[in-house]
């Protein structure tokens, strides 16, 4: 699986496209904001880029947290989130998508409880310091940018990490 150049940042949260669009100028920032674009497309367009940064909202894993929320929320249908991991490692593998170094989560107390577990637990727990909770706004996510620090990377064991994520539950998340 492949790493780009740029240092890639997704924004996540309501009204992150808003706010994606809202970076563009920032000087050594290429903000995509999805769009109509699959994310396969904003993986291409990224690739392409020299910018020090590339952010967008076209989040790998989006189809993985809908699906890990569901399950737990008991709304999904039954094999939804396996399906779901199976789709994303089939892309990750073929390079047409790409984990991101960061996701910026945008107002992470108004989501909902799942929702937060995702991304301050899941997400957070595989790799601490790659999600931040972040204000919803592009002013606050260009400051943010400049304070990212180094932490280790996503599980070395991708597929493995994805695939447990049916016995990762809520409340319990980074709790040993």
């Amino acid at each position: 699986m492949r790493r780009l150049i740029s240092t890639v940042v997704v924004v996540a949260g309501e009204g992150a496209g808003d706010v994606v669009a809202g970076l563009e100028g920032l000087h050594n920032v290429r903000a995509i904001p999805r769009g109509d674009r699959r994310p396969a497309e904003v993986m291409e367009l990224a690739g392409r880029s020299s910018a020090t940064y590339v952010v967008h909202d076209a989040d790998p894993l989006a189809d993985v947290a809908a699906a890990w929320t569901a399950f737990f929320d008991g709304t999904a249908p039954t094999g939804a989130l396996e399906v779901a991991v199976e789709t994303a490692l089939a892309e990750l593998r073929a390079d047409r998508l790409v984990l991101p170094d960061y996701y910026l989560v945008l107002d992470p107390d108004g989501m909902t409880a799942t929702w937060r577990h995702w991304w301050l637990g899941v997400l957070a727990g595989a790799a601490p310091v790659r999600v931040v909770p972040v204000h919803a706004s592009a002013s606050a996510v260009g400051q943010e940018l400049g304070r990212l620090t180094a932490g280790r990377w996503w599980p070395a064991d991708l597929e493995g990490w994805l695939r447990g994520l049916p016995r990762v539950i809520p409340d319990q998340v980074g709790l040993s």
